[in-house]
């Protein structure tokens, strides 16, 4: 899209500002293990037409360095561009350094920005390593404690704590908890990576006596319930241990370190058992008030053993921690027997509960988790994939008055939590994920289109542990199907710009030396020939990272993974048979088929997948200039459209079917009308047959989860918005309103009412369309460089909105109608160029504000489209 001229003597814009600076995406890092960070701003400016010519970053020891004379780190001089990041190249980062930095900007007119307020970034343990730390643990069934009590010699200036503990590592020093991260750190595939957090304890310690205390907890590195994905007998499965290190900076330039070894010492604690599936037991009789603080009598403890390490890489964990981000009362308290409550939160949620509650000593108050109730009343809490007690926490009462309780190795997934063996009790909800940040807010005067929006966020919250999920209750597994369908839709809604950069790597990590990836990311070793081949699950690794340069403009990670993603495709390409890709899933719980795939050959499917994913590959091949192996995927891609048409389009008929179709099967045809697979001279009559079919069923949907997420969007592009309105709007089964009229707060699992999973985003990809088709809002690449505003499905919807935080700043769309008249608002931020469609029938019934600006419309197909740079632009069409 080009940026149209603007009036002679026009000045665009005011000058520049920095509204916000990033390291790595986030905030203020804390621990960097990376040597060449990247440093990031958002430029903001008023009026209309703003550019960005060009970039100073410094960076210095301390604030009052950072000017061009005084930069006693790296000064990247002026640099030419509008580059809204840049790769620090100065020189070798120290580690556990605190560095300042800021930016000045210059405009289109050459005009200067003030010095941005310094931020900072803090290096981890880079090439320091860990010095004499060693794993360490206990002989002991139970989450053992460690503690090491030690002295300082005088006044601190500066304290950080680098820690692993696996699977989790609840840390206390002096009696006060460290940080308020939970499940921390996150989740790898321990052979390859083992990931080590870095805490700012200077306002923990003192001069004199302190103690450093942590409990461990098991986690997917030593779960011991049995359970089909075998977590139990992974290559690494193994007891918990830490390894840390403190090192101290006193104020007189001194420096004290400590280090786990066998001088520390152990044992038992409360927690007598605690698995991810089968929740926790403690025991409060065997708590040790003050073990973590000065003073404690530890007489009777153990050393510490010297354990193994495990087999993977200690690297600084960067995506955001696991967090209790609320807390919740109950709604409802009902009795369905004598001794037994059910306690409602009225929100199907992830997390735990927090206990209050009185009881005489060895009484055990039992809590069991569940997402739906029986007909008797009592939580439904059970599972065909793992052996015995399952998302049952029990608490072994002290007997000393009050007591309140919080698990802390385990979460669940549930709505309700029936409480036993207590004659009183208070429950709170604690909600619990992945601290992420809210990206877009939507707005609608359809009630269920906010509904679904509502529904759709929280359930994929639900799902985010440090990795992305499929259902926190019944697996908690990374499958990678569920992250291919759901990306575009969870990238809408939140900022997922480190988590998923994480998870990239565990995708990475999982790989089998042939290129071949498993259906769960991480695995120990589960999904490589359980469920394999799946094209449509792993071909997420491509798919995904050209997602996380359309939204992010990273091309720094398409770089790291360009080998990796290639010799996956490769092995794919390598499976094909006859032009078709064999898959074992397919379109996944369709309405109908509560048990499994869709009754249609998957190699539809899954040849169409592969050929995204190979597209995608070409693309990020273009991107980063690695033209090695395009030409033979560019090949490719034409024979894998032709094998998919010439073994599945019925071209006389304009329909795609397969052999053991029972009827018509809309995933098959929606999917290469959205995969742009259909010949040209056939989409016209692909597209009549597919809107044929929803007529007949009474604009009701027969897709899974690949269909669901595209057949809509689809409806839209082809002209037939008011048909796709129609199936969202459905009320009966199957439809997202017959969830909302069952009583869904989030999105289901399967169509029908017996739903196994009530926490499954799968399902839920509608909410894309919202986003992008009825606000109308697209992020058309390269991080929202260029966006289109295209409000091409407002049947029966008088209002939308959509305002989204980009990594260039604040872009929204806005429109209503009254009557005839359709009223569109436009935020563009600096560095953006938006192409926006507004409907009309002829391009004089649309007036632009501010006119003089925006430029003389290209009117096309019924819609006047302006292209216009940055500035908040209003238009209004008499003849929408």
């Amino acid at each position: 899209m080009a940026t149209p001229a603007f009036p002679d003597g026009w000045a665009p814009g005011g000058p520049l500002d920095v509204a916000k600076l990033t390291v790595e995406y986030a905030d203020r890092p804390l621990g960097l293990d990376e040597p060449r960070p990247r440093l990031a701003w958002i430029a903001t400016a008023p009026g209309f037409g703003a550019t960005q010519s060009a970039y100073q970053v410094l960076v210095a020891t301390s604030p009052d360095l950072l000017t061009p004379e005084q930069a006693d780190v790296w000064d990247s001089g002026k640099v030419t561009g509008d580059a809204i990041q840049l790769e620090y190249d100065g020189p070798q980062l120290a580690p556990r350094t605190r560095y300042h930095w800021a930016v000045r900007l210059w405009d289109g007119l050459e005009r200067e920005s003030k010095w941005s307020r310094p931020s900072w970034f803090e290096t981890a343990l880079l090439d320091d390593g860990w010095q004499d730390a060693r794993w360490i643990g206990a002989s002991t069934e139970a989450a053992p404690l460690l503690r090491r009590a030690f002295d300082l010699p005088g006044p601190i200036a500066k304290a950080r704590l680098y820690v692993s503990g696996l699977a989790y590592a609840d840390l206390h020093l002096n009696g006060r908890r460290v940080g308020d991260a939970v499940l921390d750190p996150g989740f790898t595939d321990y052979d390859k990576t083992v990931l080590y957090v870095t805490h700012d304890v200077t306002d923990l310690l003192q001069p004199g006596d302190n103690v450093l205390g942590a409990e461990l907890g098991r986690g997917f590195f030593g779960l011991t319930t049995p359970n089909v994905w075998r977590w139990h007998q992974t290559p690494w499965t193994a007891d918990p241990r830490l390894i840390a290190r403190l090192v101290v900076d006193h104020e007189d330039g001194t420096t004290t370190e400590l280090h786990s070894d066998a001088t520390w010492q152990a044992t038992s604690g409360p927690t007598v058992s605690d698995s991810l599936f089968a929740g926790e037991t403690y025991d409060a009789r065997l708590a040790q008030p003050g073990w973590d603080s000065p003073g404690f009598d530890a007489s009777t403890w153990s050393p510490a053993l010297e354990l193994d390490p495990p087999k993977g890489r200690l690297r600084a964990q960067q995506h955001e921690p696991i967090r209790v981000v609320e807390e919740v009362a109950p709604v409802e308290i009902t009795t369905p027997r004598a001794g037994l409550q059910v306690v409602d939160f009225g929100r199907t949620t992830a997390g735990w509960v927090q206990l209050r509650t009185e009881a005489p000593a060895g009484r055990t108050i039992s809590l069991q988790y569940g997402e739906t109730l029986g007909a008797d009343g009592q939580v439904v809490a059970e599972s065909d994939h793992v052996e015995g007690r399952f998302q049952q926490d029990e608490y072994v009462a002290a007997g000393n008055g009050v007591e309140t309780w919080a698990p802390r190795f385990s979460y669940k997934g549930f709505r309700y939590v029936q409480v036993t063996g207590a004659d009183h009790a208070e429950l709170t909800l604690q909600v619990v994920h992945s601290d992420v940040r809210p990206a877009a807010r939507f707005s609608s005067d359809v009630q269920l289109y906010e509904w679904l929006e509502d529904a759709m966020r929280q359930t994929v919250l639900n799902n985010l542990h440090g990795i992305p999920t499929d259902t926190p209750m019944f697996e908690k597994n990374g499958w990678t199907g569920d992250a291919q369908v759901g990306a575009p839709t969870m990238l809408s809604l939140l900022d997922l710009s480190r988590f998923f950069t994480k998870w990239l790597g565990d995708l990475r990590d999982s790989q089998a030396a042939d290129g071949q990836l498993p259906v769960i990311v991480p695995t120990g070793d589960w999904g490589f020939t359980e469920l394999s081949p799946a094209t449509e699950w792993s071909t997420v690794y491509p798919f995904l990272l050209r997602e996380m340069h359309r939204w992010y403009g990273d091309t720094r990670l398409l770089r790291e993974h360009w080998d990796a993603v290639v010799r996956y495709v490769e092995w794919e390409l390598g499976r094909v048979e006859d032009g078709l890709s064999v898959s074992v899933l397919g379109d996944w719980l369709p309405p109908g088929y509560p048990d499994g795939p869709a009754p249609e050959d998957r190699r539809l499917t899954a040849t169409a997948y592969l050929h995204r994913a190979v597209t995608a590959v070409i693309e990020i091949g273009e991107l980063i200039g690695e033209t090695g192996p395009l030409d033979r995927l560019r090949k490719a891609t034409v024979e894998l459209a032709d094998g998919l048409n010439r073994a599945f389009l019925d071209r006389e008929a304009g329909i795609y079917r397969s052999a053991q179709d029972p009827d018509y099967r809309q995933t098959s045809n929606a999917v290469p009308l959205a995969f742009g697979l259909v010949p040209d001279e056939l989409v016209e009559q692909v597209v009549a047959n597919l809107v044929s079919d929803l007529e007949a069923r009474d604009f009701h949907l027969n897709t899974g989860c690949l269909g669901v997420g595209v057949l809509l969007p689809v409806l839209a592009q082809y002209g037939h918005a008011d048909v796709a309105a129609k199936v969202a709007q459905q009320r009966t089964y199957p439809s997202w309103g017959y969830w909302y009229d069952e009583g869904a707060d989030t999105m289901w699992e399967r169509w029908e009412a017996d739903s196994r999973s009530r926490n499954h985003y799968f399902q839920g990809t509608v909410v894309q369309w919202l986003l992008e088709n009825v606000t109308g809002l697209r992020n058309a690449g390269n991080g929202w460089e260029r966006l289109v505003v295209r409000p091409d499905a407002r049947a029966d919807t008088a209002q939308a909105s959509v305002r989204t935080d980009t990594v260039r700043g604040r872009v929204s769309a806005t429109w209503r109608q009254v009557g005839r008249v359709l009223h569109v608002e436009v935020q563009v931020p600096v560095g953006s160029t938006a192409e926006v469609h507004v409907p009309s029938e002829q391009p004089t019934d649309v007036t632009a504000v501010p006119a003089p600006y925006a430029g003389e419309p290209v009117w096309t197909d019924g819609y006047a489209i302006y292209t216009v740079p940055s500035g908040h632009w209003s238009f209004t069409s008499r003849t929408a």
